[in-house]
């Protein structure tokens, strides 16, 4: 019920009229059954913006940070996730990494939309960066369409580190819905899993115009934080 109320009375209405969101390619998302939303993630604000424009409720397996976290901010940002629906997981890898899995998995056998983003975290300066496997693999697993959107403009109005969002407009492009169904019982292998990956990933890069850097966010973090540069010259990692 919260879902519904801050989506319609609270937070919707303002995001619609001081952000004024546009989208493109909605009709592509499927009014029933179950459907991975694959997004490229520049901002905080992504979920919202998300969650305010597609008709259907839509499940994002949320950093289990936002639920834990101490004093007055801390038990509102867990009243918040949970009231609307968004499910813990721990990032740490190994068994969490499998346990993240298994739960995307479960809510798309449900018939539910599950929102993820590739890339595992928001991007430090706006770049795209490499894609992790485990969407492959849930979409394997779950034999779902996956349809890749676009962020337009959210990294401008609320880079990581911005607490207030800045009054610009924000946009959502939806591509058509991607069919792995020719990977079927495949989805123990590390090469068709990196395949599957890297063609969402270069469909959001062409949707959004992002440069591509052949890193994890993760790393590119790490580099940025030393002083260095996430860019084509920097570090490149071996697939995984």
């Amino acid at each position: 019920m919260l879902y519904w109320i801050l989506k319609y009375i609270i937070i919707g209405p303002w995001l619609r009229v001081l952000f004024r969101p546009w989208l493109e390619g909605v009709e592509n998302v499927p009014d029933k059954g179950p459907a991975m939303i694959a997004s490229n993630h520049l901002s905080f604000s992504d979920s919202f913006f998300l969650a305010l424009m597609l008709r259907r409720p839509i499940t994002f397996l949320a950093k289990s940070d936002y639920f834990t976290g101490r004093g007055v901010k801390g038990r509102l940002t867990a009243w918040f996730f949970r009231g609307v629906g968004q499910v813990p997981i721990d990032r740490s890898g190994g068994r969490a990494s499998e346990a993240a899995i298994h739960t995307g998995t479960r809510i798309l056998d449900s018939g539910s939309l599950l929102g993820i983003y590739p890339e595992g975290t928001r991007s430090p300066n706006g770049t795209m960066y490499r894609g992790r496997t485990g969407m492959a693999r849930m979409a394997l697993e779950s034999m779902c369409p996956v349809i890749p959107v676009a962020m337009i403009n959210t990294f401008e109005i609320q880079p990581p580190g911005r607490l207030m969002p800045s009054l610009q407009r924000v946009g959502m492009r939806f591509g058509p819905a991607l069919d792995f169904s020719r990977y079927e019982g495949l989805e123990g292998d590390r090469f068709i899993l990196r395949s599957v990956t890297d063609e969402v990933m270069y469909e959001l890069m062409t949707m959004s115009g992002q440069e591509y850097v052949d890193m994890y966010a993760t790393r590119a973090k790490e580099l940025i934080a030393g002083g260095g540069k996430a860019d084509a010259s920097s570090m490149v990692e071996s697939p995984s």
